[in-house]
């Protein structure tokens, strides 16, 4: 009698361990379908060309700031600085992207089917947030002001245009979160670089 029930004690010991293989199987299932149906359904940090055009030229982007026109007494207490060379660093930053996000191929001018052209045209530093009652500036926004063209090879009038196109960043000044105006700046034009690429496959 005694064995008989070491037997059946043993039996359901093992339904049990037998269930619960089953359900760890289940599980591991499920997660890979919804990490699956979440990477189908746009979760995912590029942008998709459905277009005709696969190659693209970025030329030099020219820095056209005027660091002449300080305006630092507006209501909107709007600041500007100059950044030596940043229209290049910008440049690198786009052509980076694009080669990171693989729906254009960067290539020369003469290979390429679209052409973007760009200005530098302002580079702002507005305040965010006051304190030590309105004393002290705790956090700024920074925004990249481009002028940018996408042209088709062998045509004159663009695909399309935009006259300010910009991209920002925040940073504070003080506190666990604090960092330089440099380093937002880098953010600044991480978040550019993205817009142009979302910006070049709008229409498609």
């Amino acid at each position: 009698m005694r064995r008989n029930k070491e037997t059946q004690i043993g039996t359901d010991i093992r339904a049990k361990q037998h269930r619960h293989r089953w359900a760890q199987i289940v599980c591991l299932l499920v997660c890979s379908f919804l990490i699956s149906a979440f990477s189908g359904c746009g979760y995912t940090t590029h942008a998709v060309n459905k277009g005709p055009y696969k190659t693209i030229c970025i030329e030099q982007f020219a820095n056209k700031v005027d660091i002449l026109s300080e305006n630092n007494n507006s209501l909107s207490q709007r600041f500007r600085t100059y950044h030596p060379m940043m229209e290049t660093d910008i440049h690198t930053s786009v052509v980076n992207r694009f080669m990171f996000d693989g729906g254009f191929r960067i290539v020369d001018r003469n290979e390429a089917d679209l052409i973007l052209k760009g200005d530098l045209i302002d580079y702002i530093r507005d305040v965010v947030l006051y304190e030590n009652n309105q004393q002290d500036v705790a956090e700024y926004r920074i925004s990249i002001v481009m002028h940018l063209t996408l042209y088709k090879k062998g045509q004159d009038t663009p695909l399309w245009e935009e006259p300010r196109f910009i991209g920002d960043a925040t940073y504070f000044t003080t506190g666990s979160q604090a960092k330089t105006e440099s380093a937002a700046l880098n953010e600044a034009m991480t978040d550019l670089s993205r817009r142009v690429i979302e910006r070049c496959v709008d229409d498609w």
